[in-house]
């Protein structure tokens, strides 16, 4: 490998905020405006934003994957959630931002706050979805306030030397990985459109788009989108909205004729064309200025979730057993990985960029990758404490001996998409980490194992992950799973596992995460993370339901070492040694030598084993 996927430059920081914030609030002063409000989310509702999006980067220094910044003439704010407590002080300048939480009082009840009285507040149109506005203007109206929608971003006005927009080329997805061609994909969708009573739907997520079109592109790091819009009719006609200067003749030969293709510029044009239609749009992932277009045009306007969510969400046959192969293909380079962990790590002198550059060289020794499916979390220590830690040149630490080092990862194959986590020890762990471990992998062996009725939703499941952690006074405060895509993104809705209320019920095809986890801050974090997908369940002898359960995908040993046998249940202990023959039968075909005869070593049983 010549270049690395993954960059660890320090991306943001401190002096962004110190730089940015006079810029911008020179910008707010030329249009009038008393403050600004700047979302985490691009026009596309993308969680990974292409460089020239990432506007709350820019303004505040703070690069999470979710949060928001308000900017007053006196006063700015940067909003997190509980993942982000720690990293957001080490990247945002506490004198000139407040550090508030993202869920409460969130940015509405910040503004309600602190809005000074007749204030012009403003927001760019494009980034926000409809009903988050609408908490937004409510609290503005509270204060006193006004909010004004703009056609021109002074985030952007400010920004000297803003990146260039992505123009990654486009890409058809055969349907020996997809399962089915995109024509039936487009007339099933439609089908759903017409019982709902609509003429059409708006589709501006980027997963949506490139699934229903069995199309992906390069326009978003670590994930195969293009950037695009479509108006999908309930014929299963559309028209993809998209810079043409993407696709090859291979892509619009694979478009066919039912799919029209016209310039990004043109879609407000044709959204106010759809005059006295009824017209499908999602309020919490279509942005506001969207459903403003339809409205001035006349279109009626029906508030409906992405038809395409669902659909996407339960993977097919052909999708399944390509997440099956994927899963066993990386299982290759996570065993290589863990073995030189184990070995050659050990010495205390490798630090966390050069590990996340290990596993990398790995995975890019395969041929089929495309792409990492996110930016390693390589955590050692305390750093580990820290969920979705990233590591960078600026906070790089060495895998100590007596520490705990927490790698969560995966990879993009055309087949599937990967995401795992790992918990190793450096050096001789401590009883109160094996302790620790051991709680989390009860409940991540609970929720693997389960049975459920259909019907049931992830919110309901939460609490198996959770218990063992509970019982012992402890939690941590993230989900317990979310939705993988089929080579798409490494979060998928709608489906999820957590404490936060989901309605979704878990449907055959699903793949969740499963990931349960300890962070004692200052000292070590641990998670384990497999992939699993949602399938019928054999008959329980007696039961008088239509169950289901989970197959496990991720193929990796879970390390022994930290490991308290005498806290698990013989149940749990079939469980574990179940899999780890699973993971043995799988990936030992594909490895050779020492690494080999360490994953013998890393899978024997436990049970029967010699104390």
């Amino acid at each position: 490998m010549t270049k690395p996927i993954q960059s660890f430059d320090v991306k943001g920081g401190p002096h962004l905020g110190r730089d940015h914030l006079p810029l911008l609030r020179a910008a707010l002063k030329a249009a009038a405006l008393d403050g600004f409000i700047i979302p985490h989310e691009d026009e596309y509702n993308n969680e990974y934003l292409p460089a020239n999006a990432e506007r709350l980067a820019w303004a505040t220094g703070f690069t999470g994957s979710a949060g928001a910044a308000i900017v007053l003439t006196d006063k700015a704010a940067v909003f997190i959630d509980g993942r982000y407590t720690e990293q957001v002080k080490s990247q945002v300048d506490g004198d000139l931002f407040e550090y508030v939480d993202l869920i409460e009082p969130g940015p509405a009840g910040w503004l309600k706050a602190n809005a000074p009285r007749g204030a012009r507040i403003g927001y760019d149109p494009r980034l926000h979805a409809p009903d988050a506005l609408a908490r937004l203007e409510e609290g503005a109206r509270a204060a006193g306030a006004e909010l004004v929608s703009l056609d021109a971003n002074p985030v952007d006005t400010a920004w000297q030397s803003r990146p260039a927009a992505p123009s990654a080329a486009v890409v058809p997805h055969p349907e020996t990985f997809s399962g089915e061609d995109h024509a039936s994909k487009r007339r099933r969708i439609g089908k759903d459109i017409a019982s709902d009573g609509a003429d059409a739907a708006v589709i501006t997520s980027p997963p949506s788009i490139a699934w229903l079109f069995n199309v992906r592109g390069g326009d978003v790091a670590c994930s195969p989108l293009p950037l695009a819009s479509a108006i999908l009719d309930r014929d299963g006609r559309a028209t993809l909205f998209i810079d043409e200067a993407k696709l090859t003749a291979a892509a619009r030969a694979h478009l066919g004729n039912e799919v029209s293709v016209r310039p990004e510029s043109e879609l407000g044009e044709a959204l106010k064309s759809l005059s006295g239609k009824t017209v499908q749009v999602d309020p919490a992932g279509t942005s506001a200025w969207v459903f403003q277009q339809l409205e001035a045009g006349g279109a009626r306007v029906q508030r409906k979730a992405d038809p395409v969510l669902l659909p996407k969400a339960c993977k097919n046959a052909v999708e399944i057993e390509g997440a099956r192969q994927a899963h066993i293909r990386d299982g290759e380079a996570l065993v290589r990985f863990l073995h030189w962990l184990d070995t050659e790590a050990q010495s205390g002198h490798v630090d966390e960029i050069e590990a996340a550059l290990k596993l990398e060289s790995f995975r890019t020794a395969l041929p089929e990758l495309k792409d990492l499916s996110f930016e390693t979390i390589s955590a050692a220590g305390p750093n580990g404490a820290f969920p979705h830690y990233r590591v960078n040149t600026a906070s790089t630490l060495k895998l100590e001996p007596g520490s705990l080092y927490l790698v969560d990862s995966g990879g993009q194959y055309p087949d599937g998409t990967t995401d795992v986590t790992r918990t190793v020890p450096i050096g001789e762990p401590t009883a109160e980490m094996r302790r620790h471990f051991t709680l989390v992998l009860k409940g991540h062996i609970a929720l693997s194992a389960i049975r459920f009725p259909a019907g049931t939703p992830g919110a309901a499941l939460d609490v198996l992950a959770r218990a063992p952690l509970w019982m012992a006074g402890l939690d941590y405060d993230h989900g317990t799973g979310h939705g993988v895509g089929s080579y798409l993104g490494v979060h998928e809705g709608p489906q999820r596992i957590a404490k936060a209320g989901n309605s979704i019920p878990l449907k055959p095809g699903m793949i969740v995460s499963n990931e349960p986890g300890y962070y004692q801050i200052g000292a070590y974090g641990i998670r384990i993370e497999n992939l699993q997908v949602v399938t019928p369940a054999a008959a329980i002898n007696g039961g008088d339901r239509a169950m289901l359960g989970f197959e496990t995908l991720t193929m990796a040993p879970i390390h022994r070492g930290l490991i308290d046998t005498t806290l698990l249940t013989p149940d749990e202990m079939v469980w574990l040694d179940a899999y780890h023959a699973e993971v043995r039968g799988r990936v030992l075909p594909r490895l050779d030598g020492e690494a080999a005869a360490w994953l013998i070593r890393a899978t024997e049983a436990f049970i029967g084993a010699t104390p």
